[in-house]
């Protein structure tokens, strides 16, 4: 059987799948990712709204301040850029955000956080563009009574057409109101 060089692409990168959600170890075992793969999911009016992101862990590291320093701009995440897809217009905080995809990006600071929706999807999540925000919303922050070691997106507090996102990690709470329209 004779294959083209486009054919041998797509086999070899289906046959390399597997690894986006396993590292191979020294001795070729296959260990979970450090910042695996995580959902977030509601339904508003009937319609599903969803977070992708990449989920990092503390592993003894200073977070916020350290790692992900206050006043600049943070993929939300790790590896690729964290993807909102929503089937219904929502407002987000103070934001209208049509129906559509999008990258969330934050910009923490040690007393208040901005959550970036920006236009650009697909890109690795350190690649920001500024000139395609949509818009950029103020975040309540709050402080856990408890470290918490993997970060987070949740939907919360949800009723009918609202809900709350929620960025989880270390020990700040990051939140947002969502709402249908």
């Amino acid at each position: 059987m004779k294959f083209t060089s486009g054919v041998l692409a797509v086999v070899a990168g289906m046959a390399l799948l597997p690894l986006g959600v396993a590292q191979m170890s020294g001795n070729g075992a296959k260990e979970p990712m450090a910042s695996p793969p995580a959902d977030a999911s509601v339904m508003l009016n009937g319609k599903r709204v969803t977070v992708h992101y990449n989920s990092p862990s503390m592993r003894g590291r200073k977070i916020f301040g350290g790692l992900v320093p206050y006043g600049k701009v943070w993929r939300t995440g790790a590896n690729p850029a964290t993807l909102l897809k929503t089937d219904v217009n929502l407002k987000i905080g103070t934001a209208n955000v049509p129906a559509g995809s999008y990258t969330l990006f934050t910009i923490p600071s040690p007393n208040t956080w901005k959550l970036i929706i920006n236009k650009q999807t697909g890109q690795w999540g350190l690649s920001y563009d500024p000139s395609r925000d949509l818009a950029r919303v103020d975040m309540s922050k709050s402080t856990l009574q408890h470290p918490q070691e993997k970060m987070s997106i949740s939907f919360e507090d949800t009723h009918g057409s609202s809900t709350q996102l929620h960025i989880r990690w270390d020990t700040t709470d990051a939140w947002v109101p969502v709402v249908a329209q």
